[in-house]
């Protein structure tokens, strides 16, 4: 029998999680940028000369890419007004789809309206109650909410450690299988063992997809991704899913591989069949995106460049930098009390770099997650490197964990 006891209070509970997070120094705040200029952001009327965007070709504000939004949204309006199997799906999009299956090598490609979404709808199309989902354990949030959507069993190996993955495989050999992981990790900005895990899913009978969300358009010969580059195609990797707000500076995402692939996606995952499509015109500017980071090699030899002097910098000064070879330069630092003063004393010197905190990364590895841009020049990352030697001692010296 009922013992007739109050219901929680879901909005009280709300409050309570949150006051919790503030006091462990792990709160969240959004900030309004007013303006942007390249890598300079202006936010509380301050000129902050920003290392944490993920436009890292530069391209965001490109003057071509402004020429075909307003062309396009000259021509087709703004919103698509319709999921892209009413009538949302316009010339633009399947343009884009085609252009995007030919860049990555694949047969045909579909576009989602955000990553998250396109990792959900993957797996949610793909998996069912009893199937199993092996996932490197610093893979994104979207591609561990995509399992749990599905009613997967999720199992997760320690960072790029493919005798785990294989261990968790094996586990229940029977199982239809889903190895997942991403390409470029987006805190850690490390690189996924893909040649191992390519050749484990073969001999486990698994599916291997990878998020390329941050290799897209930085790596590869003509910016194809970290997939491309390693060479491997829409065989070795049947699901390749990466985004487009990042280095082609627009927004969205896609997913690649097979025809059947697409159309099984077609029908059956969600948060394609029943969103709204993208505007056209951000279809257009994306695809004019496409053509100048395939292009323009220029833009990646320079984030190169870049990233090896920013290396060699921190190098000399000490400073602890995860082993990370991408545009993602993490500099480790703890406790989230740290990172929170050390982007605080960075901003009053008109830097702006993000400390990211529990539960994004795990407990004790707060850090300073520095992105680099083809946008930045030498003097500006001399600047950055200036500014971190100066912070207060032991804030980003070796051991300080």
């Amino acid at each position: 029998m009922s013992q007739n006891l109050p219901r929680t209070d879901l909005l009280d509970r709300l409050a309570a999680r949150t006051l919790a997070r503030e006091h462990a120094s792990l709160h969240r705040r959004l900030q309004v940028i007013e303006q942007v200029d390249g890598p300079w952001l202006v936010r509380n009327g301050q000129r902050l000369l920003g290392f944490c965007s993920n436009d890292y070709l530069g391209l965001a504000q490109h003057p071509q890419l402004i020429a075909a939004l307003k062309q396009a949204a000259d021509e087709t309006g703004v919103g698509s007004t319709s999921a892209h199997l009413i009538c949302g799906h316009r010339r633009e999009h399947a343009e884009l789809e085609d252009v995007l299956a030919a860049w990555t090598g694949r047969e045909r490609a579909l576009l989602f309206s955000t990553g998250y979404m396109a990792n959900l709808g993957i797996q949610q199309a793909l998996l069912s109650a009893g199937d199993l989902c092996v996932q490197d354990k610093l893979n994104h949030a979207c591609l561990l909410d995509g399992t749990k959507l599905a009613g997967a069993e999720l199992k997760r190996y320690p960072h790029v450690d493919v005798a785990g993955a294989a261990r968790q495989l094996a586990s229940r050999p029977q199982a239809a299988a889903l190895l997942a992981t991403d390409g470029v990790f987006s805190m850690d900005g490390d690189l996924a063992p893909l040649a191992e895990l390519a050749t484990l899913a073969g001999r486990e009978g698994a599916a291997l997809m990878v998020d390329d969300a941050h290799g897209l358009g930085v790596l590869g010969a003509d910016g194809a991704g970290y997939v491309a580059g390693q060479g491997f195609g829409q065989h070795e990797v049947p699901l390749l899913m990466a985004t487009l707000g990042k280095a082609l500076g627009a927004s969205g995402a896609f997913v690649a591989g097979s025809a059947a692939l697409v159309d099984g996606l077609t029908q059956f995952a969600r948060t394609f069949v029943y969103t709204t499509a993208m505007p056209p015109a951000l279809a257009a500017a994306s695809c004019v995106a496409v053509r100048l980071a395939r292009s323009e090699n220029w833009r990646r030899e320079k984030l190169q460049a870049l990233i090896a002097r920013f290396r060699a910098g921190a190098a000399q000064l000490g400073l602890r930098l995860a082993n990370s070879p991408s545009a993602i330069q993490p500099l480790l630092l703890g406790d989230a009390d740290t990172a929170l003063a050390a982007t605080q004393w960075l901003e009053a010197r008109g830097l702006l770099v993000t400390a990211i905190r529990p539960p994004t990364v795990p407990a004790g590895q707060a850090r300073l997650r520095i992105t680099l841009s083809a946008a930045h020049d030498e003097a500006q990352v001399d600047r950055l490197l200036a500014a971190l030697s100066e912070l207060p001692q032991g804030a980003h010296r070796p051991g300080h964990l």
